[in-house]
């Protein structure tokens, strides 16, 4: 069985840190980046089946992020980590093709869920997530 391939982006390294684990639990490969900008050029080297992106950051943003995952791979799936959720951005990034969105502060355990969804979509056998 081929690893599912995660793509973590978040401008606070902790958040990566935090949320690595979990999924490297699950019988994920991850890659995290900090920088916007890094993140998408390793998507145009590597075809990643789930991104996992924050929205607001400095050099891009998580929108900028979703549109250059799903121009290069349209089954892609994209979750938005936001600490800004508004009705706005989660209609502006459903219209164009995130996954799902989950608002900061949030549990790792709800983060894994919405990844065992993903990787269910994408036909993959899920390891159960373990509790934190």
């Amino acid at each position: 069985m081929k690893a599912v391939e995660v793509l973590l982006l978040d401008d606070e390294p902790i958040v990566g840190q935090r949320l690595k684990s979990g999924l490297v639990k699950m019988g994920c490969t991850v890659e995290t980046f900090e920088n916007p900008v890094a993140a998408m050029a390793r998507i145009a080297q590597k075809k990643f089946d789930i991104v996992i992106t924050d929205v607001m950051m400095a050099e891009a943003n998580g929108i900028q992020v979703l549109e250059a995952a799903k121009k290069l791979n349209p089954e892609v799936k994209v979750i938005i980590i936001t600490g800004y959720a508004t009705a706005e951005l989660a209609r502006e990034a459903m219209e164009k093709g995130a996954y799902d969105m989950i608002a900061k502060p949030f549990k790792p355990a709800d983060l894994r869920g919405l990844v065992v969804r993903a990787m269910q979509e994408l036909g993959v056998q899920v390891v159960a997530p373990t509790e934190e």
